[in-house]
Formats: C-alpha cells, sequence, structure tokens
C-alpha cells in the first residue's frame, strides 16, 4: 500500500500552514486524492509530496510560482527529458540573470551610501575642529 500524508503531516514535516499548501493546490501545484465524507479529507502521495519538496526548492530559488509549475509539469509529461533540461536551463539563467542586475543595483546603492558616508565623517570632523578652535580662542581671550 502507497504511504499517503494529511496536510497537517506535510505542513510539519516542511514547516507551512495549511493555508500554504492548500494555496500551492490552488496553484494547480498539489494534486492531492480526496477521501472521507464528500471528499473532505486531502491525502497526499509521495508523488505528491516530492512536488512539494520542488515547489519549496523553486520558491528558494527565487522563481515563481509559475515557472516552479511549468518545470514540475514537464516531469510529468512522457516526453523526452532533452526538452524539460533545456526549459529549466533556460528559466535558470533568465533568473541568475535578474538576480546579477539586482546585485549589480545593490552595489551601486550601497557604494553611493559608503560615498555618503564619508562626506558626512570629513563635514563632522572639520565642524568639530572648528569648534574646538573657536573654543580655544574663547578661553584664551
Amino acid at each position: 500500500m502507497a504511504t499517503l500524508y494529511t496536510i497537517r503531516e506535510l505542513a510539519k514535516e516542511f514547516d507551512l500552514t495549511t493555508r500554504a499548501i492548500r494555496f500551492y493546490e490552488d496553484m494547480g501545484l498539489l494534486r492531492p486524492e480526496r477521501q472521507g465524507p464528500g471528499g473532505r479529507n486531502r491525502m497526499y502521495s509521495a508523488r505528491e509530496r516530492a512536488r512539494l519538496r520542488l515547489t519549496l526548492r523553486a520558491k528558494r530559488l527565487g522563481l515563481s510560482l509559475t515557472q516552479a509549475k511549468d518545470i514540475i509539469d514537464m516531469y510529468d509529461s512522457p516526453r523526452d527529458t532533452a526538452p524539460q533540461l533545456e526549459k529549466f536551463i533556460e528559466v535558470l539563467a533568465s533568473h541568475r540573470q535578474q538576480l546579477e542586475s539586482q546585485l549589480e543595483e545593490i552595489q551601486a546603492n550601497l557604494d553611493e551610501v559608503k560615498q555618503h558616508e564619508r562626506e558626512a565623517k570629513a563635514l563632522l570632523t572639520k565642524h568639530t575642529t572648528k569648534n574646538k578652535r573657536n573654543n580655544a580662542a574663547v578661553v584664551a581671550d
């Protein structure tokens, strides 16, 4: 008999809320079996558990849920794996480009902040030195 997981078991295992898992279901990332009266109980197979793991991995990589779904769904199809891998590489390359662009922007902002910080420190030093001279002149009088 195949192992089945409840929504609570998966939520606990992956440190998620049951609401998040239901959201992934609404997005089409998960398709649990329905059991019990009126099909109220969701039961997740090992396959659905693996899809959840892949979804969370895609999120950690910064992919959108739509991108994650497209990639994960490709593995459900009986097609050759080469097009699947090509699509995955394409998505990863695009995402890497976005991250590198963001990194460049962050580095430019950081450089600007460092420059302002140096200028402010120089002004403060100048101001402090001027006040010390003024105080010394007052004492000398």
